[in-house]
């Protein structure tokens, strides 16, 4: 157990560059506090205790501001950043070294039932404000940009922009360093686009 603490707290510093030690993590980072509360929580749903669980963790809402269903499965390391606003909830699956930051919601839709929330593989980022809603899985290594919308399947090794989400991929290999910033905007994309071709209407009038 005490291995596994230090790993997690390792993986924090690892992925923040503002983290000074594990003391800093252990005491002070939200995240980690609520990955601490959940999985307590999670033991005693796994028991039939679910008053009890969801005792702990909405006691680590209040405290931490973010609400992780104890009923959800969450592998080895995961790094909650910031974290205020973040939803996990009750069928969500995470696997081993996710990062998710702030306002995130890993939720459902309201259609489904059984199996309503997303599945993470190994190594997803999920960027802030990002929804991924559904019963889907977000693939291996994959990323999620901050603000999208994800309504169906990521597939391994892509990233996913935009509202509602479309995948982008850089010559079929995969972003290399968990960053939020350099994703194609394809809003933006879009408007250049129209900017094109109302210039060229403009030209073709003006002549």
């Amino acid at each position: 157990m005490f291995e596994q603490l230090k790993a997690e707290l390792d993986s924090i510093i690892e992925r923040d560059p503002a983290a000074k030690n594990r003391i800093e993590v252990f005491l002070l980072y939200p995240g980690f506090k609520a990955i601490r509360a959940y999985r307590k929580a999670h033991k005693h749903y796994l028991k039939g205790h679910f008053f009890r669980a969801r005792a702990i963790s909405q006691r680590a809402l209040k405290k931490t501001g973010i609400e992780i269903h104890p009923g959800a499965t969450i592998g080895k390391n995961l790094f909650i950043d910031h974290g205020s606003g973040v939803v996990i909830g009750e069928t969500t699956e995470i696997g081993d070294n996710c990062t998710v930051y702030q306002g995130v919601t890993l939720g459902g839709t309201g259609k489904e039932t059984g199996k309503r929330h997303p599945t993470l593989g190994n190594n997803v980022m999920v960027g802030a404000g990002a929804r991924v809603l559904g019963p889907f899985k977000v693939g291996d290594n994959s990323k999620i940009a901050a603000n999208a919308v994800v309504l169906s399947e990521v597939p391994p090794d892509c990233t996913a922009v935009g509202v509602p989400a479309r995948i982008v991929k850089r010559d079929g290999i995969r972003v290399g360093d968990l960053d939020q910033i350099h994703f194609p905007d394809p809003v933006s994309q879009e408007m250049c686009g129209i900017k094109r071709e109302l210039d060229k209407i403009l030209e073709e009038i003006e002549h």
